[in-house]
């Protein structure tokens, strides 16, 4: 109990993650902490921190995640028991482990002022990834745990860590090793031997080592089964000596620069079961001698110059990027694929094409150029993305089973009702989450079938050219987050009904000729807002804070400003604004603190008078005694004192990994929706 109180003391807990941590209680029995059955003393720490991501944020929200520094040395001093601790996903920022040798202690220990040891022959699950800012200078510490046999480091930083593979391999136990993204530099290609006897898992992908792959590797225990050096700048040749590995399960080598022919030796591996070297400058044929490797479930061996047919074998996930204007005839042939990405190729997709994709659970075409009618096509698997493929015609019908559906960036043209209204449409019973439509050729109205995709929670149909009023019925989506109708022809007002979209962040109508008022509404619970370039009348009466300040605004500010009589905070400051401040109490109310920044306007309360024209005359801002820096100083104490109102919009959203060199299958298992996020500002203002 000593030794957690001292732990939670060294931490930062925003959220109260450890408030059950209390005296009161059996510490066996506090959130994150196992104990053994037997002698009651603590063997295990978990304080995993949960994180969403958040749409239209550019990274997982972490502020109620743990923080501070982890105090490594003191838990293996005084939890003498301790078998496994994981903080993964927290937002730890330092690591201390003071390491002094201790002549007094049998096993390697580290020394403390009341001289005790730390005896850390139990710990063996050690697991600190995903602390994005967490960074470990030296990993000289790693002796004293010699025990571990899981290492997990996956997104710390050890950019100053020169030595890595030299201490690592002072982990005689250890079987899995995950250094994915720790900004290493050096792998140690002078050393032909390294001391890994029992590992079996080994990852050091993303990093940047821009060189072939060292000697060593190829003298690992023949045990290791999964081995993972994607997108780390590897080159050269694929050496034979990685036959070594007899064993090798997992073989990822994607978005690399190997060049020279896919080795036949590859299929020799009797126990391959993915095999990933995708995006490369391999070249020449596919081997024959991979039709041998009979474990196979996924083959990625797209975006490479590569010629020649597959190999025959069924595959369960299947990754291709080829030149011939044909599709591979052996395709054909697959009976048990449930995930198919193409992508940078040009071919003809026939009726049969789309009906061997109907029965595929996960299908990515994106950036091909694909000659194709999908008029007659049904959509079926659950993931659907066929964006960018130069697609032509009407829109496909769509099948009760898919959730995510992107079309986005075609030439598809005519209505949509094909899509939303036909007769599969099953009432209410659509599982329809996602929905892009955007860049394409759409004319025609929104349609009125929105009563039937009560499940969506995003639709994106920008830049098109549909018509008409947004109908009613859209108001029924009452789980939609995010609804994009930019750059079409609307008009009308915006319909009543979408009040009743309570849980409405999203909503982006800017570029279209929609009118009226802008409703009271928007303003309960919208966080991104774009409304530009309308013909909305009525500059919000009610307004009472308003800023605009630091952005590039340009040309008078307009008259209207000063009818807002509830606004009680203004700041203008920081753009390029021009002419005359509008005459009224309103505006003059406020200081020359809340102009400040434009050097081009006049008039109260600002010192600079205005000739006849509205110019200003050029005198500076300044306190009575001439001194600028007291201003500018009494500027910023006085921003504490007003809060910030901000409209901004979003732009189009990459569902999935948005980089190629992340691979092709990491689908719904490691969805990342990145939705990012520009300051705008709703120009409707200033009509």
């Amino acid at each position: 109990m000593h030794a957690l109180q001292n732990f939670k003391q060294g931490v930062n807990d925003p959220s109260g993650v450890l408030s059950s941590w209390s005296t009161e209680v059996d510490c066996c029995e506090w959130k994150g902490v196992m104990c053994s059955n037997i002698t009651s003393r603590v063997t295990g720490i978990t304080l995993t921190c949960s994180t969403t991501l958040l749409s239209y944020r550019e990274e997982e929200d972490k502020s109620h995640c743990l923080t501070g520094s982890i105090h490594l040395s003191l838990l293996l001093m005084e939890l003498e028991f301790l078998d496994y601790l994981d903080l993964t996903n927290n937002d730890f920022l330092s690591l201390q482990f003071d390491y002094l040798h201790n002549h007094n202690c049998h096993n390697l220990s580290i020394a403390t002022s009341s001289h005790q040891c730390v005896n850390s022959s139990t710990l063996r699950h050690l697991d600190l990834s995903r602390n994005w800012n967490l960074v470990i200078n030296n990993l000289r510490w790693l002796p004293y745990i010699s025990s571990v046999e899981y290492f997990n480091l996956r997104h710390i930083d050890l950019s100053m860590e020169t030595n890595w593979l030299q201490s690592v391999t002072m982990l005689p136990s250890l079987s899995y090793l995950n250094m994915r993204y720790c900004e290493l530099k050096d792998l140690k290609l002078s050393l032909h031997y390294a001391n890994f006897t029992k590992l079996q898992f080994l990852s050091l992908s993303l990093n940047e080592f821009n060189s072939e792959l060292p000697k060593w590797l190829f003298n690992l225990s023949s045990g290791i089964y999964h081995l993972d050096f994607s997108s780390s700048s590897l080159i050269g040749h694929l050496p034979k000596d990685l036959l070594n590995l007899r064993e090798l399960e997992d073989l990822v080598l994607e978005d690399n620069n190997f060049t020279g022919p896919i080795p036949d030796w590859l299929g020799e591996f009797k126990h391959l079961k993915n095999l990933i070297i995708g995006v490369n400058m391999f070249s020449g044929f596919i081997p024959t001698n991979l039709g041998n490797l009979s474990s196979l479930v996924t083959l990625d061996v797209g975006s490479n110059p590569l010629t020649g047919v597959i190999p025959p074998f069924q595959l369960e996930q299947l990754g291709l990027g080829f030149s011939n204007p044909n599709l591979p005839a052996w395709l054909y042939t697959q009976r048990s694929i449930e995930r198919l990405a193409i992508l940078d190729s040009s071919f003809e997709a026939p009726d049969k094409f789309w009906n061997l994709l109907s029965t595929m659970l996960e299908v990515r075409l994106y950036c091909n150029l694909i000659d194709s009618n999908m008029s007659n096509v049904l959509l079926n698997s659950t993931f659907i993305d066929l964006s960018s493929n130069g697609l032509k015609g009407c829109l496909p019908q769509l099948s009760p089973n898919v959730v995510f559906l992107s079309l986005s960036d075609n030439s598809f043209s005519g209505e949509m009702s094909p899509l939303l209204c036909g007769h599969n449409v099953l009432n209410g019973k659509n599982n329809l989450l996602f929905l892009d439509i955007s860049y394409n050729n759409l004319s025609g109205g929104l349609t009125n079938c929105w009563k039937n995709w009560k499940s969506l929670i995003a639709i994106h149909l920008g830049s098109n050219n549909l018509s008409e009023k947004i109908p009613s019925s859209m108001g029924l989506l009452s789980n939609l987050t995010s609804l994009h109708l930019h750059e079409n022809k609307l008009h009308g007002e915006i319909p009543p009904s979408l009040k009743n979209c309570g849980s409405l962040l999203v909503f982006n109508v800017r570029n279209n000729h929609l009118s009226g008022n802008i409703p009271d509404w928007i303003s309960h619970g919208v966080m991104a807002l774009q409304l530009r370039s309308n013909n909305f009348s009525g500059n919000m009466k009610n307004l009472e804070s308003l800023d605009f300040s630091s952005n590039q605004l340009e040309s008078e500010i307009p008259q209207s400003l000063s009818n807002l009589s509830f606004l009680g905070y203004l700041n203008l400051s920081f753009n390029n604004l021009t002419g005359k401040i509008p005459s009224g109490t309103q505006l003059q109310g406020f200081t020359a603190l809340n102009y400040m920044g434009n050097h081009h306007l006049c008039g109260p309360p600002l010192i600079k008078n205005c000739f006849q024209d509205g110019k200003h005359k050029d005198t500076e801002l300044e306190d009575e005694d001439g001194n600028q820096s007291k201003v500018w100083a009494w500027f910023y104490i006085g921003m504490e004192f007003g809060f910030v109102i901000g409209f901004f919009g979003v732009c189009y959203a990459i569902l999935l990994n948005k980089k190629l060199r992340h691979g092709y299958f990491i689908f719904l298992c490691d969805l990342r929706d990145r939705l990012h996020v520009m300051v705008v500002i709703n120009m409707n203002l200033f009509h």
